[in-house]
């Protein structure tokens, strides 16, 4: 059994522990290649993220999908680029967005450079994997646009919040899904379709995307709060200091209102107060992870990770069905 990509995956086959590793490579390479420029200080800052590293989940699961047609086929590298180039462009713009200082264990390039370099690098990626993009076929270019647009409206969805009269938990699945379930669903997409697989095997395996996206995210809504490590990428709690509404804090804020107890009030309140103050952190942190509502969180993560096992029902039992299915067990077990 060899370890390969995120959480430790494990793959059970040399022939297609060969293939992901190559393709990962390629992509590794591909990344540098396309953030370039010669201007020496863009390509600093466009290549800043993509040296800290990262878990390299979506062109995993591009790689992953490929092997249900020809993983060799010429589209498939491309695309893993094109997939990863775009989250590493939201990753700047995030962090613009929400003011973080560390992202994957480095200064975060809007702390090390300010906001418009940021900005400016994140619009760089985007046009790069566009650039890319466009040499895989007005079909892919026309799913990436799409995919874009979702995950666009799902960060606007967040920045204004629900409606009046929605459930804020409702709201807040519709915005992961779009921002983290769509892409990871294009990933599940473009390497199947890249590699050739059936139509069917393409659907299915973008519905697995989509489902497993967001429980990726919801686990790292749980990590936020429940890890004194820095699992993430970022450091724990950064979320929640930044009032930035998480599955566990919109699952608290619920009970509260349901229930008036005093005890949620009380946290509620303590959540509504100024974490920036080190010690109101650290006992908001502490309250939380003891809170039901970060149970309830999990169990969702769950629900989301067997949502997106049992899509992968239809398709032929092989080694890279199997890696599928494990990686819904490694994002479960990221939630703990």
């Amino acid at each position: 059994m060899t370890v390969v990509g995120p959480f430790g995956l494990s793959v059970r086959d040399q022939a297609l522990e060969a293939d992901v590793q190559t393709g990962l490579a390629a992509v590794e390479a591909g990344l540098l290649d396309a953030t370039k420029s010669e201007v020496l200080f863009i390509t600093e800052a466009a290549q800043h993220l993509v040296r800290a590293g990262g878990k390299r989940f979506r062109p995993l699961l591009v790689m992953l999908a490929a092997q249900f047609g020809d993983p060799y086929a010429p589209g498939v590298v491309p695309a893993a680029v094109v997939v990863e180039l775009t989250h590493l462009a939201t990753l700047y713009h995030d962090d613009v967005m929400d003011e973080g200082t560390v992202r994957r264990g480095v200064d975060s390039a809007n702390a090390r450079w300010g906001n418009s370099v940021a900005v400016l690098t994140g619009d760089f990626l985007f046009a790069r994997a566009s650039h890319i993009l466009a040499d895989l076929g007005p079909e892919a270019v026309r799913i990436q646009a799409e995919a874009f647009e979702r995950l666009v409206t799902g960060q606007i969805l967040e920045t204004a919040g629900p409606r009046d009269g929605r459930d804020p938990v409702a709201h807040y699945l519709d915005v992961i899904g779009g921002k983290t379930g769509s892409l990871i669903a294009v990933s599940g997409r473009f390497g199947a379709m890249m590699s050739g697989a059936d139509e069917t095997v393409v659907d299915i395996l973008t519905q697995y995307g989509e489902r497993l996206g967001v429980a990726f995210q919801l686990a790292d809504d749980v990590l936020d709060v429940a890890s004194d490590s820095h699992e993430s990428g970022k450091t724990p709690g950064t979320d929640l200091r930044e009032g930035i509404p998480t599955l566990p804090v919109l699952l608290l804020r619920a009970q509260a209102e349901a229930h008036r107890l005093p005890d949620d009030l009380a946290l509620v309140e303590l959540l509504d107060g100024d974490l920036a103050d080190e010690a109101r952190h650290a006992e908001a942190l502490r309250r939380l992870r003891a809170h039901p509502a970060l149970e309830q969180a999990r169990r969702e993560t769950v629900r989301y990770a067997e949502e997106a096992r049992s899509t992968l029902a239809p398709l032929p039992e092989c080694y890279a069905k199997a890696a599928l299915v494990e990686l819904c067990d490694a994002v479960v077990h990221r939630a703990g």
